[in-house]
């Protein structure tokens, strides 16, 4: 996380103190381990597979994408932090050990967001999850539709473009839909697997770019750290960026907030099909 800090360009964002305080993420994936990084800023847990009622992660896909979101470094002297370390997590379970999932219980955690959001102010939701457009298309349909109901309610959705690529039409769902925000992965090496578009629809997808590949953040034990790469990575620099940037400005509309990241992305010939690269300092308005 020390690289991905440096590539998204958020020095005077570090600089002001900024560190996401209190804002409160939302987190649909395998679950969240009891680590260091963590400390106390974990609000509410929920297992939708297995109906466990202590915190976990039997597979840690989830530990490291909330990691990357929030961890705040403190097994690595802050080294591998997180981009906002005093965000607040609410972690939902809707994968399995082997990292599968169906639509059923993600729309029941979905609703679960939906009830309780204002209970706990949750601002974000980071899905680092694909479901493949070979899904069932009434599957598709209700996922797409759920996500965009809590867009539409006040709630920024963040999800990852899917390591299907690099060809034409390859974003998973609910990437696909032309209201949630999509991040695919760039680093040196072109990230050839990152998900693109265009959708069905001729939307442009993804339509931001962050660091995705040998990413270090959290592991399963309580002081431990993994390297991992995919879009599921690049998802949650996005949504810790945009806690920074909640932290930062006054409410916006998720919409709002998508305009302004339209408007303050670096453009990079070398990535073509899709609005830009993540710049930090640009989005909070910094530089």
């Amino acid at each position: 996380m020390d690289h991905v800090r440096k590539k998204v360009g958020m020095e005077k964002t570090i600089k002001h103190g900024i560190t996401g305080k209190d804002v409160v993420v939302a987190v649909l994936d395998t679950g969240i381990c009891d680590h260091v990084d963590f400390g106390d800023r974990v609000v509410f847990f929920k297992d939708f597979v297995n109906g466990n009622t202590c915190r976990y992660d039997d597979n840690g896909h989830g530990s490291h994408v909330c990691g990357i979101i929030g961890g705040d470094g403190t097994a690595s002297n802050g080294r591998y932090g997180g981009m906002a370390p005093k965000c607040k997590l609410v972690v939902l379970k809707v994968l399995d050990q082997g990292g599968n999932g169906d639509t059923r219980t993600v729309l029941e955690a979905l609703d679960w967001v939906k009830k309780n959001r204002y209970l706990y102010d949750i601002r974000l939701l980071n899905f680092s999850v694909g479901f493949l457009p070979g899904a069932k298309l009434s599957e598709q349909e209700a996922l797409v539709t759920a996500f965009e109901e809590l867009w539409e309610l006040g709630i920024t959705v963040v999800t990852a473009s899917g390591n299907k690529g690099p060809k034409a039409g390859s974003i998973s769902v609910p990437g696909i839909s032309r209201v949630l925000l999509t991040v695919g992965a760039m680093d040196e090496y072109g990230a050839k697997y990152s998900g693109k578009g265009p959708t069905g629809c001729c939307i442009v997808k993804p339509e931001v770019l962050a660091p995705g590949s040998n990413i270090v953040s959290c592991d399963t034990d309580r002081e431990g750290y993994v390297k991992k790469s995919g879009t599921s990575m690049a998802a949650p620099v996005v949504t810790g960026a945009l806690a920074l940037g909640m932290e930062y400005h006054e409410r916006l509309l998720p919409k709002e907030w998508k305009l302004r990241m339209y408007h303050r992305l670096t453009r990079d010939e070398r990535y073509p099909g899709c609005w830009g690269i993540l710049h930090v300092d640009n989005l909070l308005g910094l530089n």
